[in-house]
């Protein structure tokens, strides 16, 4: 990293991210929405729109935009992919086979955790992926290594030929602060395209045995590099009454344990990490003549597993999964103070974090939402029809679960609407709804669509029409208007059960009737409920 300051800007987590990959002379920037990742490809797609120095556009779904990266890099020119948590789930199949090919450019998959679930279905953790598919993982503590270590990461892709995960959590994501930002890399010579006549990337069985032990060699190499250690590193203090006790803290751990450093009054050894794979040695060594080990990291206890087998009879590990630390949830200034005081001694402040003593208001469909309309002429229909389930994909639109609407009855994870809607009616019940969103239809319902419409299932799938990505700010969807017409008369759903009706108060009847039709036909039928979304609608006018 340079050391002569360009300039000094305010940027969050995301943004930080986004400003470091232009730097690094970004060749394209590909993804999907999701909190708490879309400022990075916001923060890149404004930059695009106004340099046209790279393309910058939302891809169908996150596997999609992982292989449109991948397919950059084969070019020779470095790509960054972005999507939240469980995103990653979507594109696991090119991401996990992307580290045997290897990469030409450099590839960084920009993935944003949500521990405490504040816009997502769990709390997963993104280090077991880049664990799973064994390539290197970066975890930032805070905006300037955001900047710092995206930065890195590209050219440790090309030092290394495999792609990096660069992990962020909600509260990196999408809190503000100083960042430093450095001369922008020099232009790059260019890359060639691998030759034609070479097999690495034709993943063969016979190709993938060989370059899997290449693969395991690279991480090996990868977890004792001494570069490692600008990011992963020991502090120590003279203060020999807590010699015998360690805190190894990961990402933004290390953030909260210094606040907690500074309320309590004491300083103890400790370990930071923000690279893996960690060097065991680089663990042992830190571990040995020590009883307690604390254990902060923000996620699931990933390291604090891998300690418990390094450890054996040696020190105490403590963190989520002995309760010193909250076994869910993310990591806070207060969190981490209690444990430090528990293992150290002490007796921790006055909380930062207090709940206001004000009544919880439960989140609702903006006023004038046409989803509100379309709830209730399905609800007009159904209401002398049993039994009857809807089930719902996640958008907006989820929120028909709560009253006053009660319209849904299942979410699980994007696409998964249509699929559990036909199994639903093959296992005997009457009225089988779905309920899917025109963006998240174009993501993962098209292929339950295509399998429902060649055998006729007695199933009725709600397409919530309102032309934009709209819970994740309105971004551009590509299956809406006429092109989603399209694409239903492509998968070979019948013309004559396609209905479009407009949600409005006033059509309320009519709407009843269309649904109450296409509830009693005994084969597919698609309901497109078409009218702009209300944010959209107002900023046009």
């Amino acid at each position: 990293m340079e050391t002569e300051t360009m300039e000094k800007l305010l940027l969050m987590g995301d943004e930080a991210v986004g400003r470091a990959a232009i730097d690094a002379q970004l060749g394209g920037a590909f993804g999907y929405p999701g909190t708490p990742s879309t400022e990075i490809f916001e923060y890149l797609q404004e930059h695009s729109r106004k340099t046209k120095a790279f393309p910058a556009l939302w891809a169908a779904n996150e596997k999609v935009a992982f292989e449109e990266a991948l397919g950059m890099s084969y070019a020779g020119k470095r790509a960054i992919v972005t999507m939240k948590s469980v995103g990653l789930n979507v594109a696991a199949d090119p991401f996990i086979c992307s580290a045997i090919t290897g990469v030409n450019g450099g590839l960084v998959a920009a993935i944003a955790d949500d521990p405490g679930m504040h816009s997502s279905q769990n709390e997963q953790d993104a280090r077991y992926y880049a664990e799973f598919a064994r390539v290197p993982c970066f975890e930032p503590a805070n905006q300037q290594e955001c900047y710092n270590m995206a930065r890195e990461a590209f050219k440790f892709s090309e030092e290394h030929g495999l792609p990096v995960l660069l992990r962020l959590v909600t509260r990196i994501a999408h809190s503000r602060a100083p960042v430093n930002v450095f001369t922008p890399d020099s232009p790059r010579p260019e890359i060639s395209l691998p030759p034609q006549d070479s097999l690495g990337w034709v993943l063969l069985p016979g190709v993938a045995r060989k370059r899997f032990p290449e693969l395991l060699k690279k991480r090996a190499v990868m977890a004792e590099k001494q570069g490692a250690a600008e990011w992963n590193y020991v502090t120590r203090y003279k203060d020999a009454a807590t010699r015998k006790k360690g805190i190894i803290a990961c990402g933004t751990g290390y953030n909260y344990l210094m606040e907690a450093f500074d309320a309590l009054g004491l300083r103890a050894d400790f370990l930071k990490i923000s690279f893996y794979p960690v060097s065991p040695t680089l663990i042992r060594n830190f571990m040995e003549g020590r009883g307690e080990i604390l254990v902060l990291e923000d996620g699931y206890p990933f390291l604090e597993e891998r300690l418990l087998g390094l450890a054996g009879a040696g020190p105490k590990v403590r963190g989520r999964l002995d309760g010193t630390m909250p076994t869910t949830g993310e990591l806070n200034p207060d969190k981490v103070c209690a444990a430090v005081a528990k293992v150290f001694g002490g007796m921790p402040p006055q909380p930062y974090f207090t709940k206001p003593d004000i009544p919880e208001r439960p989140p609702m469909l903006c006023q004038g939402c046409p989803h509100t309309d379309t709830y209730h002429a399905l609800n007009s229909a159904l209401a002398e029809r049993r039994p009857a389930r809807v089930f719902s994909d996640i958008g907006c639109y989820t929120l028909g679960a709560l009253k006053p609407h009660e319209a849904i009855h299942s979410c699980v994870e994007m696409g998964a609407s249509i699929g559990m809607a036909r199994g639903a009616a093959d296992g005997g019940l009457k009225y089988s709804v779905a309920v899917i969103g025109d963006s998240t239809f174009g993501h993962s319902g098209m292929t339950a669509l295509l399998g429902a419409a060649a055998a006729n299932a007695p199933v009725t799938v709600f397409i919530l029409d309102n032309g934009t990505t709209a819970m994740t700010g309105a971004q551009k969807s590509l299956s809406t208007g006429a092109r989603l017409d399209a694409l239903l008369a492509g998968l070979g759903v019948s013309p004559e059960h396609v209905r479009v009706i407009t949600p409005l108060p006033a059509r309320h009847g009519e709407n009843a009737r269309v649904i109450g039709e296409e509830l009693d036909y005994r084969g597919l039928s698609v309901i497109i409920a078409r009218r702009e979304c209300i944010q959209i609608l107002g900023k046009k006018k």
